[in-house]
């Protein structure tokens, strides 16, 4: 048992590092000018519909299981932990090429926006973690939710660098600095492996708030029904692996 623990941590830190590797090529696409922008929507689109799926038949089931009633709550505050830090500290980003030069504040906007989403980056990894802590299924499906929306986090932070004016260089480091956050919530999980009753529903309150407040407006900023129908495609191929392999 005690060695299935240990392959199951050394995985987690695997695709940890896979999803902070997603992050860095989603900066060195914008700092390179060389990612076709269309497919970034695709998979923002394909990332929503995957991890709201995720999230309602996988990640808050198995949260009930493990904390029991309170789990709810729990999945409640990681939902608003993220609002705060994303709207509160860091009031200005969307997951898209910022282009509105006169809208950001020098170095002051970049860097909030970098904290925000520092936040949930580290959440992402807390829950990579958490879910492999569960079962090896669990945490390949939260992997699989988190690295379909890695890309654009890093695109998203590159950009916002250089919209308040910093240099590319900075820009590329703000993406690595994201998939540093990723590793670090991997590992403090790994640290804290008892705590996982209380991480798992925090990071599914996170997941649903990427999903829905996060992912979903972009989405909804396409017109036609193309992107609709990729986030459905999303939740149907989750919803699919959920009736083959765990039913």
């Amino acid at each position: 048992m005690h060695a299935s623990s240990e392959s199951h941590a050394l995985l987690a830190l695997g695709l940890g590092l896979t999803a902070a590797a997603a992050n860095v090529l989603g900066g060195l696409s914008i700092v390179q000018r060389d990612w076709p922008r269309q497919y970034l929507k695709y998979f923002i689109a394909l990332g929503a519909g995957f991890m709201l799926a995720a999230a309602f038949l996988e990640i808050i089931p198995e949260s009930i299981r493990l904390a029991g009633r309170h789990a709810l709550l729990l999945v409640l505050a990681g939902y608003f932990l993220v609002h705060f830090f994303e709207h509160t500290l860091a009031p200005h980003f969307h997951f898209g090429e910022e282009t509105h030069l006169q809208e950001m504040t020098p170095q002051h906007a970049g860097y909030t926006a970098l904290l925000g989403l520092m936040t949930h980056t580290f959440f992402d990894g807390v829950a990579i973690a958490s879910g492999f802590l569960v079962s090896a299924w669990l945490g390949s499906v939260i992997f699989l939710a988190i690295v379909l929306h890695k890309l654009p986090e890093g695109f998203t932070v590159a950009s916002l660098m250089l919209a308040s004016g910093q240099s590319r260089r900075t820009a590329l480091l703000a993406s690595v600095m994201l998939g540093a956050a990723t590793l670090a919530g991997v590992l403090l999980m790994n640290l804290l492996r008892p705590a996982v009753g209380y991480a798992l529903p925090i990071s599914a309150g996170v997941t649903v708030y990427v999903a829905a407040s996060d992912l979903m407006p972009e989405v909804n900023r396409e017109p036609g029904v193309r992107m609709a129908l990729v986030v459905f495609l999303g939740a149907a191929v989750m919803f699919a692996l959920h009736r083959m392999f765990r039913l």
